[in-house]
């Protein structure tokens, strides 16, 4: 294992499978045919490699793991370097599952192009891994960056009738915050001498250079995961998106934010993120209660559990800023569970719109009568976006509930709300789609899920189940790695403002 590049075979192994399916020749059918079962295989494979580097991960070191390092530009001292820790692991894990669910879900519905579907799909996932693994700041920069790629031509090529104006939007919103971050990336070249991660974790930034720094990252970071009032873009993007692009986008891409909160800006720039957390929690905030009512207005399945990814991540941003170890937990496990819960209701969305082609919640209603296992499953992961006790959805927000009582009551008693309105949009969904008679002709002949679909829901539920009860082995994995970064910030504070690193510790 410590020979072994196995973080370089999971990231680009993906990308091996695509060029093959790149030399793939014959009819259009035989082409198809093929291209989707090459792209199984190699996500399948991929996933199952990811688990072998989770078995073998200690949970007791907050060390970066299966590290790889090699020169790249020895004259400015850049170089290739992958590892994970207990943060990024999960993520790496999030992503390899996701995607042999996607090119499965994307089995029937994707007719035309089908080739250049899977290579999009399958180099999406070398980009996604690759950026949770990189440790390089250019490394990493570059595969947070080519994400946008396959992405845009997801959306662009197979998606709704807006596509183009969905994947522009997205393109657009995303430059800008990532052109403030190469430039605050070449400052921190200049000044620490390297772009070396784990070394820039250790380095001292001037606080005034801090503010800078920090403010060119949040740029970046909240269009991605998105927050308040840089959302726009996410509503846009789901509806037009292919089902399998919206999963890969609410449960991997949304993610990308909260991640590069918790890998760059609070332990790299501490001082700032102290400074600026009362902004985090306002915006957090806002946008918990506020697109949480917008969510509730809505009549397209897919803009309203976007809208709700927007509220969930407004939960995300609050527990990581709290700096507490309930707290930052609490966001990453949020953060998880989101990813699967997310992935799963745009999935369940996906069920109806193959059959009906319709998104709109007044075109259902009394689906139990002909639907009775999907009406099942969506309740369950209808629930744990609600945040009932016993799903996931419940572990990550309790801890990010306590970890925010500990710093600020009036933060934690405001994002409540939250809870509130997700169960009340959440509930109105459920009961307009699934319950009543089932007045609308076209949905007599409406068939239950097939073994296609229950095979890309089966390992869903089991996550949301065992997420739910009992958390132990994912709260294991992030543990040591948070103490460590809390630890970090707070030697960090201490060394330079030591009333912050006492508020900080306070909340710990």
């Amino acid at each position: 294992m410590d020979t072994l590049p196995i973080l370089s075979l999971l990231t680009f192994l993906p990308l091996v499978g695509a060029l093959f399916i790149l030399s793939i020749r014959g009819d259009a059918d035989v082409v198809a045919r093929n291209a989707r079962h090459v792209a199984l295989w190699t996500s399948m494979i991929n996933f199952v490699l990811s688990l072998f580097i989770w078995v073998h991960f200690d949970t007791k070191t907050a060390n970066f793991q299966f590290v790889e390092y090699a020169l790249w530009m020895p004259d400015f001292n850049i170089s290739y370097k992958m590892g994970v820790d207990g943060i990024s692991m999960l993520f790496v894990l999030l992503t390899t599952l996701l995607t042999p669910l996607c090119v499965l879900a994307s089995w029937e519905n994707i007719q035309t192009r089908v080739k250049e579907y899977m290579i999009s799909f399958l180099v999406l996932e070398t980009f996604m891994i690759g950026m949770f693994c990189a440790l390089d700041l250019v490394v990493f920069y570059i595969f947070f960056e080519a994400v946008l790629i396959p992405m845009f031509i997801i959306i662009g090529v197979w998606g709704g009738p807006r596509r183009v104006y969905a994947s522009f939007k997205l393109f657009l919103y995303t430059l800008l915050g990532s052109v403030l971050m190469l430039l605050a990336i070449l400052a921190m070249y200049a000044d620490a001498g390297t772009t070396d991660i784990p070394n820039l974790l250790v380095h001292r930034f001037p606080p005034e250079l801090q503010t800078w720094l920090w403010l060119a990252f949040f740029a970046s970071f909240a269009v991605k995961i998105p927050m308040w009032p840089v959302h726009t873009w996410l509503p846009d993007a789901h509806v037009e998106a292919p089902t399998a692009g919206s999963v890969v986008l609410a449960a991997v891409l949304l993610k990308f934010g909260g991640y590069g909160f918790l890998r760059f800006s609070l332990p790299m720039f501490p001082d700032a993120s102290v400074m600026f957390t009362p902004l985090i929690f306002t915006l957090s905030i806002i946008a918990v209660i506020y697109t949480s009512l917008v969510a509730l207005a809505q009549e397209d399945m897919k803009k309203l559990i976007a809208y709700s990814s927007v509220a969930h991540m407004g939960f995300v941003t609050i527990g990581a800023f709290t700096l507490t170890v309930q707290g930052i937990e609490g966001a990453i496990y949020q953060m998880l569970s989101h990813g699967i819960v997310s992935a799963a209701l745009f999935l369940i969305v996906g069920v109806v719109y193959d059959r009906i082609h319709s998104r709109e919640i007044t075109a259902y209603g009394g689906l139990v009568h002909q639907m009775p296992k999907y009406s099942l499953i969506f309740m369950l992961f209808m629930l744990a976006s609600v945040g009932l006790p016993g799903t996931a959805g419940f572990i990550g927000e309790f801890l990010i509930l306590v970890g925010a009582f500990k710093v600020n009551p009036w933060v934690a008693a405001l994002a409540a709300t939250g809870l509130i309105l997700g169960a009340a949009y959440m509930l109105y969904l459920y009961r307009r789609v699934i319950f009543g008679a089932m007045t609308k002709e076209n949905l007599a002949a409406i068939g239950d899920l097939n073994m296609r679909e229950i095979a890309i829901f089966a390992p869903l539920v089991i996550l949301v189940i065992w997420m739910g009860i009992y958390p132990g082995p994912f709260l294991d994995i992030m543990h040591v790695s948070v103490e460590n970064l809390l630890t970090n910030i707070n030697t960090a504070l201490d060394a330079g403002a030591p009333g912050a690193a006492i508020a900080t510790a306070a909340g710990k």
